[in-house]
């Protein structure tokens, strides 16, 4: 588990390139090679493969194929998952996406230009909407209650991030959105009564997006696995490539990198929304919170 975006001098460690690091690093340890080896093995410094374990370069393809056959890794499917890893990673690190040039996105941009390269989300919020879902209202609204942002402008740049962001929901390959939102963050008026109908309106309206997938937890379900706190799962189109869990917390961002950890989450997630109604009822179940609410 790994908090946000790690940097050194010049070097700047990322979400993907920590977790390919980690992993070759993992190989060389079971293969009972040095780094001075490794080097050699690529005809590079040991600082480059210092640097390449700790995920703050991007790596080249032909180096990571020389490593695995030097770590005696056969198994294709190894060396595939390792090879996408690094391909995006290279993408995420070259990116010049409209975040960059936003104040406002700088706290989201390791997330964001994650969201950029993703494949699909799954996503479980106790509290309120999933970002990808608000409308510029609500948006609006929670900003102001959070009261990070004060300044009128800086408050209409936030909203415009999110809405930014609602672009990867559409487009010729959109991205697969699983959401499951507990009960209370429907019937929490954020905003007040105008705010939440046209919200809700809007969960009806995105919902019926054939990449989009929304589930309501009800308070009768009980206890449940996602109960500690709200994440998201971003996987990748690759299909070697393991999943990453981002936690967006009060004080900090968290991602955890660790495959098993992260198989762990899915498993939660799965569990959560194996209790939650199916999405005909959770639409039905929207639909009578917005006729309710006044």
């Amino acid at each position: 588990m790994t908090r946000t975006t790690q940097a050194a001098g010049n070097r700047i460690s990322t979400v993907l390139g920590r977790k390919l690091g980690a992993e070759l690093l993992r190989l060389r340890d079971a293969s009972g090679r040095t780094q001075q080896q490794a080097a050699g093995a690529i005809s590079a410094t040991a600082t480059k493969v210092v640097k390449m374990e700790r995920g703050w370069v991007p790596m080249r393809d032909p180096d990571i194929r020389v490593l695995c056959e030097f770590y005696g890794v056969g198994e294709a499917r190894t060396v595939n998952r390792l090879l996408g890893l690094a391909r995006l990673d290279r993408e995420r690190r070259k990116a010049r996406g409209w975040w960059k040039q936003s104040p406002q996105a700088e706290a989201l941009a390791e997330y964001i230009s994650m969201e950029d390269v993703a494949g699909r989300i799954r996503t479980w919020q106790q509290a309120f909407m999933p970002g990808l879902l608000q409308t510029p209202e609500y948006t609006r609204a929670l900003v102001v209650s959070e009261g990070v942002w004060t300044d009128p402008d800086e408050i209409e740049g936030v909203v415009d991030v999110r809405m930014k962001r609602q672009e990867r929901l559409g487009g010729s390959e959109p991205l697969q959105l699983y959401a499951v939102v507990w009960e209370a963050a429907l019937r929490q008026q954020v905003g007040g009564p105008d705010v939440m109908r046209a919200q809700l309106h809007r969960l009806l309206e995105l919902a019926q997006l054939p990449n989009v997938r929304l589930q309501v937890l009800p308070f009768r379900a009980g206890g449940h696995a996602c109960m500690a706190g709200a994440f998201s799962i971003v996987s990748f189109a690759e299909s070697e490539a393991v999943d990453v869990v981002h936690i967006d917390t009060i004080a900090t961002t968290v991602w955890v990198e660790d495959e098993v950890e992260s198989a762990a989450y899915g498993s939660f997630f799965d569990r959560t929304a194996r209790l939650s109604l199916a999405p005909r009822d959770s639409l039905r179940l929207i639909e009578t919170i917005s006729e309710d609410m006044h």
